[in-house]
């Protein structure tokens, strides 16, 4: 592309001005949040929470993504075909599966290993937007610990047990929860 294409239209930056030179609006911005916390403090309500004394209140679970689960069908397997698209859509990679020939004849594979890397994970989401029968769900858990990194990787039990704590709270969202693909 040449600088004197017709097609190309060239923009100019606009000159900052000196409220913007000065950093005048973001240093108002900073100080009118710190102003709000600290009359919400003088008229006696709590800007913080003493974690783990006081549990957090999570104003939405249903948007909150935490700790993965893997979801059962109706006949109590796991929901999982085994087609890699969230290890695929993963950026962080922290999805391994290994698959196995089903024995159910409702479909070809299954997982014989699911493996979630819960210290990679970055908790985007990608990878229940890109199940296609909505297996994996990250629920509204926060407080994952472990002692070890080999705590913090969850396998294909681990997962369903997740699912077995979650389902009476989160029921899962897809409309067809009971039906496989």
């Amino acid at each position: 592309m040449k600088a004197d294409d017709p097609r190309v239209k060239w923009l100019d930056v606009p000159p900052m001005g000196l409220a913007e030179k000065l950093y005048l609006p973001l240093v108002t911005h900073g100080l009118t949040t710190t102003l709000r916390h600290l009359a919400a403090a003088l008229a006696g309500k709590t800007v913080t929470v003493s974690y783990p004394e006081e549990e957090p209140q999570i104003d939405n679970p249903l948007i909150y993504r935490g700790v993965h689960r893997l979801n059962r069908d109706a006949e109590g397997r796991v929901k999982c075909v085994a087609c890699f698209l969230c290890a695929t859509a993963c950026p962080a990679h922290c999805i391994d599966i290994v698959a196995a020939e089903s024995p159910w004849p409702d479909r070809e594979k299954y997982p014989a290993s699911f493996v979630v890397d819960e210290l990679r994970c970055i908790y985007c989401g990608m990878c229940e937007q890109a199940c296609p029968v909505d297996a994996i769900e990250l629920t509204s858990l926060y407080n994952l610990t472990g002692c070890s990194r080999e705590e913090m990787v969850y396998d294909k039990e681990k997962l369903l047990s997740v699912y077995d704590a979650t389902i009476d709270r989160e029921p899962m969202r897809s409309a067809d929860a009971g039906e496989t693909a």
